[in-house]
């Protein structure tokens, strides 16, 4: 998959998951979906820091400093992992998982991933 340029339709699914997650109003919803974005959003550097800088607000929001904490690691790292294609597949971004922790990718998004 190209790194340069997001898919139109991978984008339209990754900018759906990031406005439902700035919509609804419950708090377990918008961190599923901000952890769907961010599968989709891994290859892509910009996208995927985007989706870290919304993971961190919320845990400001939400003054959780575990997950706030996790998260400015997370910025830091997240372009330079995903412009050098070193992520690990699937993963949620949350801080409670491990940074380098591969995880199962749902299979909807494993079929938009795919093309």
């Amino acid at each position: 998959m190209s790194r340069h340029r997001m898919p139109a339709r991978v984008r339209a699914a990754y900018l759906a998951e990031m406005r439902t997650a700035r919509s609804t109003a419950d708090s377990g919803a918008r961190w599923r979906h901000l952890e769907r974005a961010h599968i989709i959003s891994q290859p892509w550097p910009w996208p995927h820091t985007r989706n870290h800088l919304a993971m961190f607000a919320l845990a400001v929001r939400e003054r959780d400093r575990r997950e706030a904490f996790g998260q400015v690691i997370r910025i830091i790292v997240a372009a330079p992992g995903s412009a050098l294609g070193r992520y690990p597949e699937g993963n949620t971004g949350r801080a409670t998982v491990p940074l380098t922790q591969p995880q199962p990718v749902p299979e909807d998004l494993a079929a938009l991933l795919a093309g």
